[in-house]
């Protein structure tokens, strides 16, 4: 999924699931889980993994308070996640959980609401202060009561220390701090709402209430989330490996006939089959004259014979995000300007990939890219950039033109988008660093246009069912008239 230029089956039953593509998905901590109890006892990516980030974040700061919140329950119908910051110091996923570490002490203290049987009846095992498991599984010794936070923040506030909180925008699933910061900044010019973001009233409550300087950590934890940890690697490759599966099943599915929104439905049902959360990103499926507009997200189309269909849609798996886009036609047949254009695109991909090595910069991968591409005569048809980080958020933090070292996640995909002819190629995977080169962590979607070709011919699993109906454009193709 792009980011801004250098800143950024309805199924008859389960038995028709018997696909070759599907395998039984990477282990995870997840895999365990049988109900809501044992959900809410799992410590994200491990106690020491979670105790570990706020150690590094801890011995960044000189002196103060480092106070994060949870967020707490939801305003709508929909399952809790997390805020990211807070599940990346703690691991706990249940809501109203506040975290409070002393810098010079190293104290840590985590406040939790109080036992409710009747919120427990209707949502299932909810995190409680009165729970004795909560230390030894996450790892902290002093657990207390919410209702007792702002009396232990009287204590601990004193002498003029300082309070550190995380002023970047709180996000969840599907979330990243380039669509929240714009979002709330809008939020707050309205002269009809104004409101102030969770983080803005969190600063001046403190300073209202505490008389005491509020500073901001999410510049220095930008930096160590940019370096992964080998957990967060192999959660990547957990995600990389969904959306592989997933992309996968959509090369093989497409028809003329069917709708974008189809293979969006399908490719949601296979990132939560093989045991993602959801979506890292609203997915983009740009047939015909879509494909030229970078963030489609309205996939509701009906594709016709003879376009190029782009696809760029991947999961959120243990809290960390892929990345993947792929782009072919419709019916199988490449046009010999589809051919042109693809091939300069896939050339201009592996350049960049072969570039990757600890030292170099994003800026220097975007130039390898676009010389491709002007060589070609397409350097004027990329008006976006070749890279940008990934992590917990599928545009992630930390600073654009810091070399490289192993451990950096980040997407190579260059593209073009050629109006003349209504095609638009993009070709995205995530790398990640390592000591000699990189670890592309998506590979397992084909690339080349004969492998291509081959998956889409292969048959998928909307061809299994009724053939579209309703909605606009042209009538349905047979999946036996193209792919026999």
């Amino acid at each position: 999924m792009l980011t801004h230029m250098f800143n950024w089956v309805a199924f008859a039953s389960m038995s028709m699931l018997a696909v070759p593509s599907f395998a039984p998905h990477p282990i995870s901590r997840g895999d365990a889980q049988t109900d809501s109890h044992d959900r809410a006892r799992v410590c994200g990516l491990g106690r020491e993994f979670h105790a570990g980030r706020r150690a590094a974040l801890v011995s960044r700061l000189d002196d103060g308070i480092v106070l994060v919140r949870g967020l707490p329950t939801t305003r709508d119908y929909a399952r809790f996640q997390q805020d990211k910051v807070f599940w990346y110091l703690t691991g706990i996923e249940s809501p109203g959980a506040t975290l409070v570490i002393d810098v010079k002490s190293k104290r840590e203290i985590v406040f939790l609401p109080k036992a409710s049987a009747m919120s427990e009846m209707w949502e299932g095992e909810i995190m409680d202060a009165s729970d004795n498991w909560v230390g030894s599984t996450f790892g902290f010794a002093d657990v207390r009561p919410a209702n007792e936070l702002m009396e232990a923040l009287e204590e601990l506030i004193t002498d003029g220390k300082p309070v550190w909180i995380s002023k970047s925008p709180h996000v969840t699933l599907s979330g990243c701090h380039d669509r929240a910061f714009p979002a709330d900044r809008t939020a707050a010019k309205d002269p009809l709402d104004g409101r102030a973001s969770r983080e803005e009233a969190l600063a001046a409550n403190l300073e209202d209430k505490f008389e005491c300087e509020v500073r901001d950590f999410a510049p220095i934890l930008s930096e160590i989330r940019r370096v992964k940890t080998s957990e967060e690697i192999d959660a990547m490759r957990r995600a990389g490996r969904a959306g592989s599966v997933a992309m996968s099943e959509a090369i093989r599915s497409t028809q003329p006939g069917q709708g974008e929104w189809e293979l969006e439905a399908l490719m949601s049902f296979v990132h939560r089959r093989e045991g993602a959360e959801g979506p890292a990103y609203y997915a983009i499926v740009g047939s015909g004259t879509n494909a030229l507009v970078l963030h489609y997200s309205a996939v509701a189309r009906r594709m016709q014979a003879g376009e190029m269909l782009l696809l760029d849609y991947a999961p959120e798996y243990d809290h960390y995000t892929s990345d993947i886009t792929r782009s072919w036609p419709t019916d199988g047949q490449f046009t010999e300007r589809m051919a042109e254009i693809y091939d300069a695109v896939l050339a201009a991909q592996e350049a960049g990939i072969a570039a990757v090595a600890p030292g170099k910069t994003m800026a220097e991968i975007d130039k390898v890219c676009r010389k491709v591409l002007q060589s070609r005569g397409m350097g004027k048809l990329m008006p976006h950039g070749a890279c940008h980080y990934i992590g917990m958020e599928v545009h992630d933090v930390g600073e654009f033109n810091k070399p490289f070292e192993p451990g950096v996640a980040f997407t190579v995909e260059p593209g073009v988008y050629d109006p003349a002819t209504g095609i638009g190629v993009r070709i995205e995977d995530v790398v990640v660093v390592t000591a000699s080169g990189c670890e592309v962590l998506t590979a397992d979607v084909p690339k080349d246009r004969l492998a291509i070709v081959a998956l889409w011919k292969e048959q998928g699993i909307l061809e299994r069912g009724p053939a579209p109906r309703g909605g606009s454009g042209a009538a349905p193709i047979e999946a036996e008239s193209l792919k026999r």
